[in-house]
Parts: C-alpha cells; sequence; structure tokens
C-alpha cells in the first residue's frame, strides 16, 4: 500500500517536473547552438584580423550577448534581402556557392530543404495523415511534405505523395516515404494537434475541434 502510494506521488511530481525540464533542455540546447555560433564567427575574424582577441575576449563575458546579436543579424539580413538590391547580393552570392565544388552540394541541398519548409506558399508539413505502416494491419500517422518530382515523378505510375513519418517521442526524426494518393487519409487536425499526438505517445488526443469546418457541425 505504502509502495503504491509512492508511486503514485512519484509519477505526479514527474508529470509536474518532465515538461519544465524538457523545455528548459530546448532553451539550454537552442542557446547553445546560437552562442556557438557568436563564438565561431568571433574566433575566425580574430584570424582574419589580428588584435581582435582582445574585443572577442569582452564580448564573450557579457551573458546572452552571442544569442542576441544572432538574433539581430538574421533580422537584418532578411531586411536586407526583402529588396531588389539584397535580391541581386543573393542571387551573386548563390552563383558564387555553387561554383564551389564540395560546398556546392552541401549548399544546394541545405537550401532547396530551407525553401521548402519556410516557404508560405508550399505544401511542406501542410497536413497530418493516416498512413498504413509497418504492415497493413497497422496505422501511423505522418505529414505531407508533396508530390514526388523530376526522374522519380517520371518512374511512377499515378497520383503519389512525399509524406514523413516521425518517430516519437523524438519527432525529428523518421522515415521518407511515397505513396499513392488513394492510400492516404487526410486528417481534419492541424499539425501542431498531430505533433502533440505523436510526442505523447498517444496520451494526448486531440479534440478534432480546431479546424472551424467542424466546429460549425
Amino acid at each position: 500500500m505504502i509502495a503504491r502510494r509512492l508511486r503514485q506521488y512519484f509519477i505526479t511530481g514527474l508529470l509536474v517536473w518532465l515538461p519544465m525540464a524538457v523545455t528548459i533542455w530546448v532553451l539550454t540546447w537552442l542557446y547553445g547552438l546560437l552562442d556557438g555560433i557568436f563564438l565561431s564567427v568571433l574566433g575566425a575574424a580574430d584570424a582574419v584580423i589580428p588584435g581582435l582577441h582582445t574585443l572577442a575576449d569582452a564580448l564573450k563575458a557579457i551573458p546572452g550577448f552571442g544569442v542576441l546579436s544572432v538574433t539581430i543579424i538574421i533580422l537584418i539580413t532578411g531586411l536586407f534581402v526583402a529588396n531588389i538590391f539584397g535580391q541581386w547580393w543573393l542571387r551573386q552570392w548563390d552563383k558564387l556557392m555553387n561554383r564551389i565544388p564540395v560546398v556546392r552540394s552541401i549548399y544546394t541541398s541545405v537550401k532547396q530543404v530551407s525553401d521548402t519548409l519556410f516557404s508560405g506558399s508550399g505544401h511542406a508539413f501542410s497536413k497530418a495523415l493516416l498512413i498504413r505502416y509497418p504492415h497493413t494491419e497497422a496505422w501511423a500517422m505522418a505529414f505531407l511534405t508533396g508530390r514526388p518530382g523530376g526522374e522519380v515523378a517520371a518512374k511512377l505510375n499515378g497520383d503519389y505523395v512525399s509524406v514523413f513519418i516521425p518517430t516519437t517521442p523524438n519527432p525529428t526524426s523518421g522515415f521518407f516515404m511515397m505513396l499513392p494518393r488513394q492510400h492516404v487519409i487526410e486528417l481534419d487536425m492541424s499539425v501542431d494537434n498531430a505533433l502533440k499526438y505523436i510526442i505523447s505517445m498517444g496520451v494526448v488526443v486531440p479534440d478534432g475541434l480546431d479546424n472551424p469546418a467542424l466546429k460549425a457541425h
């Protein structure tokens, strides 16, 4: 009896602290990533322009300065590229990157993925889906990422869609598949609710009322 109560208290306390711990871990990882980018830029600048190490050491001592600097630089870059002059410089930069043999393949691949994911007009992760995986008697949740193109589309007969099947509880890894459209069931739930459902391993069940069309009924 005592052991059961202790276990219940432990699980209750764990449910309180686990979301907070995961949130702190993600924020700490993001902080370290942005701060590391800033320190790498400072190190490269110090190697090119000797004598900057004194300024670099002073800036490193300021907590959060790296995160703030990277954020400001990203915002300024977005503002610069938003006009015709900035677009011209961006095209010149892309041409330069595409002329470097090893860098070209990496840069082009990352740019295509980022343009697809962050484009407002794209279809990446625009729909939550149900598919049969890993066998015909099982179902898994997936996300629509687009349609096959190029040689792949030419080799496939019929209407196919590209999907990403995330793993749980870490949805950043998963599997990429191309399936016939008739084998895919589109869900009305939002992508955010689908992610919560996947991360919680089915514990957090979406009510399905985030869609205005469903609320009308």
